[in-house]
């Protein structure tokens, strides 16, 4: 019998016995009634952690193991404050097994799944975005010290560390929910938190059209191309669903396929079978051992993948990224930070720079236009709509200039009573040149696809 075992026991005997030298060695029933709830709270948690030795839980999300401390905790609720009305008790117990087997004042914004986005700004101030307008919320933690513990308690659980020495750390939760956090010294009024939740069901096709995020064409247009094998760059600024995207496109790879995802915080919910997902590692506290993006890209091209996704590309691994993109690794896909389309393309130019070799701007741009196929621009619209703003083609080279062609579009007409912008989808009556290359490939399209049209309005 474990440690916890035999705490939960002896726990449990000792509240249903109760002994007249119970009440006095938890504090006292008398007095409890005088304390706050955080003092009590406090005290409760803390003599359930005293007892029981968690370190030694490998699976602290059981059902079972929750019922068992929560008795306890019930037990303890009564014996330190039987005063508390039944509301009182129900809200006591469920903070304080969160404190225990969860993340803490976060579980019930975790538990809403209307809650997009948490920002903690401080122990007192924490935000959240809901269907795309940011409010304060009601939760809050004790002090700074309290906001540490949960911080350290997310990024222990996927290997990584969070101290004065490394005071930034990107990890993720067990959901795949993306984590940025910053402490001090660096985070001048206490630490920061940032969640950027993803959700256990991730959002499918149907739910992108239904929210009306892409046009059903435009839908169409894209299962083709990524069943075609297409290298697909799919570009936005933060916020505005470029993850969501890509996962939602790569449910059109075949599932006979092997594919290999790089990620700095694993997020990405693939529904294939044959994957091999990995994921970048920060420096010891001696500053050794990363693994980059870059040497998982070099690593990726030695694993026999036929598809390779890069969750995002920052750096110098995009250079990487396009030649393998160029050497047989065809259907490959990855992000990138951009507010347009031209932008996106200065910005591969920017990164390629970033590896460390002087190449001549017409060699980066004929690599970038020989390896990408289509960029998908999606964007984040006045009011919280995320769209795709655009669908464009990268066709070849003129002299020194990239030559693009946009087939499809969404144009923005206004901005309605509540402040969020609408407008409508169209195909601008350019037929893309890699037609023929989808049609070898076995995927046909309608004929008067890409007639110049209206195809949808908000």
């Amino acid at each position: 019998m474990s440690r916890v075992q035999k705490g939960l026991s002896k726990l449990n005997q000792m509240a249903s016995s109760r002994p007249s030298g119970f009440n006095s060695g938890f504090g006292g029933g008398s007095q409890a009634g005088s304390k706050n709830t955080e003092e009590l709270k406090k005290q409760i948690h803390a003599k359930l952690v005293e007892r029981l030795d968690f370190t030694r839980v490998k699976d602290l999300t059981s059902e079972a193991l929750r019922r068992d401390i929560r008795r306890v905790i019930e037990h303890l609720c009564d014996t330190e404050n039987p005063l508390l009305n039944r509301m009182e008790r129900e809200k006591l117990i469920e903070e304080i097994l969160d404190e225990t087997l969860g993340f803490g004042p976060l579980e019930p914004l975790l538990k809403d799944p209307t809650v997009s986005d948490i920002l903690v700004n401080g122990p007192r101030k924490v935000y959240v975005e809901r269907r795309g307008k940011l409010e304060k919320s009601e939760i809050s933690f004790r002090d700074n010290d309290h906001l540490l513990q949960i911080i350290d308690r997310i990024v222990s659980k996927v290997g990584r560390r969070v101290d004065e020495t490394s005071p930034l750390v990107d990890a993720r939760l067990p959901d795949g929910s993306r984590v940025n956090a910053v402490i001090p010294p660096i985070a001048l009024d206490g630490a920061s938190l940032s969640i950027r939740r993803f959700g256990s069901n991730p959002l499918k096709l149907e739910d992108l059209l239904n929210y009306k995020a892409f046009s059903p064409e435009m839908a169409m247009l894209l299962e083709a191309c990524i069943k075609a094998r297409l290298n697909v760059i799919i570009s936005g600024g933060t916020g505005c669903g470029k993850t969501t995207l890509l996962n939602t496109l790569s449910s059109f790879i075949p599932h006979d396929e092997r594919i290999v995802t790089i990620e700095d915080a694993a997020e990405l919910q693939l529904q294939q079978d044959h994957i091999v997902r990995l994921e970048t590692r920060p420096p010891n506290i001696e500053g050794k051992g990363a693994v980059t993006t870059r040497d998982l890209v070099r690593n990726a091209l030695r694993m026999r993948p036929e598809r390779i996704i890069i969750g995002e590309c920052r750096g110098g691994e995009t250079l990487d990224m396009l030649q393998a993109m160029n050497t047989g690794h065809a259907g490959s896909m990855t992000t990138l930070h951009a507010n347009a389309v031209r932008d996106a393309m200065s910005r591969l130019e920017t990164m390629i720079m970033m590896n460390g070799f002087e190449l001549p701007i017409k060699a980066m741009r004929q690599q970038i236009a020989s390896a990408v196929d289509l960029i998908i621009q999606a964007n984040r619209l006045q009011g919280g709509p995320r769209k795709i703003t655009s669908i464009t083609e990268v066709m070849n080279m003129e002299q020194d200039i990239i030559i693009m062609q946009e087939i499809f579009r969404y144009r923005q007409l206004g901005v309605d009573q509540n402040g969020r912008a609408f407008g409508q989808f169209e195909a601008t009556g350019v037929r893309p040149t890699f037609v023929n290359r989808l049609e070898t490939k076995g995927v046909k399209l309608p004929s008067n696809m890409f007639a110049e049209r209206i195809l949808l309005r908000d």
